[in-house]
């Protein structure tokens, strides 16, 4: 199974690389953007039972994956078929 790990700046913090991305779109005619934020994705493939799949992907966000400070984090646990690789 694949677990798809989504980590994201949580509102109000602040994050330049969007701003700057943000800017960046601006300038090539998007003025339509209204906001950008920058985050991470992660993907996972994991063995064992599908049973405690999702506590063993939060433990893996809560201890490594997201800083719960200044992010936010969700996941998906699907089958490998619908993976990309």
């Amino acid at each position: 199974m694949t677990a798809k790990v989504y980590v994201t700046p949580k509102r109000g913090v602040l994050d330049p690389q969007g701003k700057a991305v943000a800017r960046a779109l601006h300038s090539l005619g998007f003025a339509d953007v209204e906001d950008v934020r920058i985050g991470k994705y992660v993907e996972i493939r994991l063995g064992g039972s599908r049973e405690d799949a999702a506590a063993r992907v939060r433990n893996m966000c809560e201890k490594l994956l997201a800083n719960r400070v200044i992010e936010d984090f969700r996941f998906e646990i699907g089958d490998d078929g619908g993976a990309s690789r």
